[in-house]
């Protein structure tokens, strides 16, 4: 390959990970800026009280950008080492991902069932100490899309001992308006609502999954070209 096309792999690369680097600089900006501002806004999970939106966006920024500085130094300083750790983080993100994917449509039922009886679980915390970011999840969850409890508005009755609902499930929200058995409330559950915004949205999420799937064969096809090109070049050096 002339050192001409080798320059331009070794530019795209870098400038792919730039761009990917930025990316994950955004990402943790945005996770810290939701641990710090929106702290109290947690998990819906009692089972993984730390996946939290803010801690999950932290994680994925904080990988994103040790990948995009291993792959934008590797291709900069035509660093053998950084480029082969920059293809083998790839390699690693692509299996887990194919993995969990496999795993996820084999269990599909058995995810769907541990899912809303852990939700349900979580219900009975509402009202417990030192649980406000549980709270705080459910009511904007329950607000925003316009839902009460997992499965129904009687979730919480069974949950709470009581025949009462979160005010955020009213239709028509006031202070004390949960309490009221005569009001109306929001008769969908929400794990129901979430499976149908994924169904009304499974293209565009497939399209978003085949872009970050295509991204990252590129990456990985850059980084392994311009470390042989790099490696047969040291070869020549030496001989």
């Amino acid at each position: 390959m002339a050192r001409g096309c080798v320059c331009c792999v070794k530019y795209m690369l870098f400038l792919f990970n730039l761009l990917f680097w930025l990316g994950g600089c955004g990402l943790l900006g945005v996770g810290v800026w939701l641990s710090v501002s929106q702290g109290s806004f947690a998990t819906l999970s009692p089972s993984f009280p730390s996946l939290s939106a803010a801690n999950l966006i932290i994680t994925l920024g904080t990988v994103v950008m040790i990948t995009g500085f291993l792959g934008c130094l590797g291709a900069i300083k035509e660093n053998k080492c950084l480029l082969l750790s920059f293809f083998i983080v790839l390699l690693i993100i692509l299996f887990a991902e194919l993995v969990l994917l496999i795993l996820f449509f084999v269990y599909t039922d058995k995810v769907s069932d541990n899912a809303k009886k852990d939700l349900k679980e979580g219900l009975v915390l509402y009202k417990t100490d030192n649980n406000a970011g549980l709270r705080d999840a459910w009511n904007t969850i329950q607000g925003e899309w316009r839902c009460c409890g997992v499965m129904g508005h009687t979730d919480w009755y069974a949950a709470l001992q009581v025949n009462q609902v979160p005010d955020r499930c009213c239709q028509h929200v006031f202070p004390g308006c949960g309490r009221n058995s005569s009001n109306a409330f929001w008769t969908r559950g929400c794990y129901e609502k979430v499976e149908e915004w994924l169904d009304d949205n499974k293209h565009l999420l497939g399209t978003i999954a085949m872009c970050v799937l295509v991204i990252q064969l590129l990456g990985m096809a850059f980084s392994m070209t311009l470390y042989q090109q790099i490696h047969r070049a040291g070869k020549k050096y030496e001989a």
